[in-house]
């Protein structure tokens, strides 16, 4: 029974070790993996008139881009549509589940 335990024990250290020098020969050959750069930020006025130049309402069309802008840190290009580009824009809706966003 002791030897049962002994090499249990023994096995599982073995494969820690050897998971940690595969990890560490991996990380050597190709390099420890560089950091994302953060995203520029954005401004949001000018990427907001470019959005609301054709809206009927362009006053209210800038405050809720705006305010879009600020809690995304993105607008969709264009004038309408292309939610694609930034998803978090076209998740935000009103208290009434109405899309928030122009």
């Amino acid at each position: 029974m002791a030897f049962s335990r002994t090499f249990t024990a023994t096995s599982l250290l073995l494969s820690l070790v050897l998971l940690h020098m595969a990890e560490a020969h991996q990380t050597m050959s190709y390099g420890a993996t560089t950091p994302t750069p953060l995203p520029q930020p954005i401004d949001c006025g000018v990427a907001c008139e470019g959005r609301c130049k054709l809206s009927s309402r362009p006053r209210l069309c800038k405050r809720a881009c705006g305010s879009c802008c600020a809690v995304c840190k993105c607008v969709p290009p264009g004038t309408a549509g292309n939610h694609d580009s930034c998803p978090c824009y076209a998740k935000l809706t009103t208290h009434n589940n109405i899309p928030k966003c122009p």
